[in-house]
């Protein structure tokens, strides 16, 4: 039906799918409600079997003889032949390889200061609780966190003599 619409049309940019459609309705009647989606369908599937040729929202007969029209992008770029004899070797697997579970141990090299590499651990908390010694002991030698507090002056101080 849809390739002697085409034909029938005749039409050298090829026909669109309304056009195609109103012919076959013309010719043949009345059609099913489900007409227009069967049309696409089919139209659809006769373009991927290269049966019809879709160009600017129209479909032709697909000439045996023409070069076939490039679509948008960059082309996929050709595949050289292997010669004959050689094997195609397996693509390597995604991903970190496995570990030898027959290899020998590494151990790291020793370095040269003697200390741990990276941050140094905390250091622990004093046990049985924070004791009135130490608070004084702490608070003498350590100062407290934050912004110290503004010192208030005295009253006296402020009066100057007046001469």
């Amino acid at each position: 039906l849809i390739i002697n619409a085409i034909e029938e049309l005749n039409d050298k940019n090829g026909s669109n799918k309304t056009s195609i459609s109103k012919y076959i309705e013309s010719k043949y009647g009345d059609l099913p409600a489900g007409h227009s989606t069967l049309l696409s369908h089919h139209l659809n599937i006769m373009k991927e079997s290269g049966e019809l040729v879709f160009w600017k929202n129209n479909y032709m007969k697909a000439d045996p003889n023409a070069p076939p029209r490039r679509g948008r992008g960059r082309p996929p770029k050709p595949k050289v032949p292997l010669p004959p004899g050689m094997v195609l070797s397996s693509a390597r697997p995604r991903g970190r390889p496995p570990k030898n579970p027959n290899a020998p141990l590494r151990f790291p090299k020793p370095s040269g200061s003697g200390k741990p590499r990276g941050r140094p651990r905390k250091m622990a908390r004093p046990e049985g609780g924070i004791a009135a010694s130490s608070t004084t002991m702490m608070s003498a030698s350590v100062r407290p966190r934050g912004r110290p507090p503004k010192v208030k002056t005295s009253a006296f101080t402020e009066v100057s003599v007046g001469h």
